[in-house]
């Protein structure tokens, strides 16, 4: 099954004075500089769980190629109930999920990559001695952690369920750099202005003009998952409209249907994928993550030792 991933962004960021998803680290956001990450490491499915501003993030993030879900209760509740929201969209949907607040960005894609590589139910990274995010769960725990009445949030959860734990020790200081306070937030600008080059891959395909990409994909696997347009255009925060426009427009270039459109009835209507499109979109995920495992391959082979 695929790997998923679940950011919390539903705070109200008080004590840093801003809103923190939206800071600048250079060119990106907090909120776009995670997100990548998870991307270039191959997560399929990612959750973003917003409460405060959420109009404002959903649109900023809204190219993202990302899942949005509100905590409407954002004022009255802690980041365990946003994780839960998270954690239970995705529970049946994805074998694993990493789990990270949106105020900690900079860890880095091979760290991603080796917390995958683990099969307990929980992974931890380790850096210098102490414990950084993402986490990694398996979906087999998530019930567990949602029935948790305890305290200590989902740390408590994960400290006193009767699961398997193992760490990943590695030399990745951004599993630890969060931005609580502007103080902190100097500093983690600081660390990312020293961090490695490396490689990120933004894929698509093209014929008179660009019709799939990694948007077009998740768009297709939310209509799959809903059997509504209109469902799956909302937790992409894009409108019904251009959903439609958009779906036209890829047939038109691709040549044939992607989408099957039911009228509605005595049971009501709805949409599914057709075979085809079925097939373009399972092959493009594939392209698409063979095309990043060697994207790394070829920057250590020839730029690794220049862009040091």
């Amino acid at each position: 099954m695929k790997i998923g991933a679940v950011i919390t962004a539903a705070g109200m960021s008080s004590r840093m004075g801003t809103f923190k998803p939206m800071l600048s680290i250079g060119s990106i956001s907090v909120a776009q500089r995670i997100i990548a990450t998870l991307q270039q490491s191959g997560v399929s499915q990612i959750v973003v769980v917003t409460g405060y501003n959420a109009d404002v993030l959903e649109r900023h993030l809204a190219k993202s190629g990302v899942i949005f879900l509100r905590n409407e209760n954002y004022e009255n509740t802690e980041m365990f109930d946003s994780a839960c929201i998270g954690l239970r969209y995705l529970r049946k949907k994805c074998s694993r999920i990493l789990f990270t607040p949106v105020d900690i960005p900079l860890f880095r894609a091979d760290t991603v990559e080796k917390l995958i590589k683990k099969r307990s139910d929980v992974v931890f990274p380790i850096c210098a001695g102490q414990q950084g995010h993402p986490i990694l769960l398996s979906s087999r725990i998530i019930d567990l952690i949602l029935d948790y009445s305890g305290e200590g949030g989902l740390a408590g959860a994960l400290e006193n369920l009767d699961i398997s734990k193992d760490y990943v020790f590695i030399e990745d200081r951004g599993i630890l750099f969060d931005a609580d306070t502007p103080e902190e937030f100097e500093k983690l600008l600081e660390y990312h202005n020293s961090q490695l080059t490396r490689p990120v891959i933004k894929l698509s395909l093209e014929k008179e003009k660009r019709f799939f990409d990694r948007n077009i994909a998740l768009l297709l696997e939310l209509i799959d998952e809903t059997r509504s347009v209109k469902t799956a255009c909302q937790r992409m925060q894009i409108s019904y409209s251009k959903g439609w426009k958009t779906l036209n427009s890829i047939e038109d270039q691709a040549g044939f249907a992607l989408v099957l459109r039911k009228q509605g009835g005595s049971r009501g209507g709805g949409t599914s994928l057709t075979p085809e499109g079925k097939l373009l979109l399972e092959r493009y995920r594939k392209y698409e993550q063979a095309v990043k495992e060697a994207s790394v391959e070829l920057f250590d082979k020839y730029l690794s030792d220049v862009l040091k």
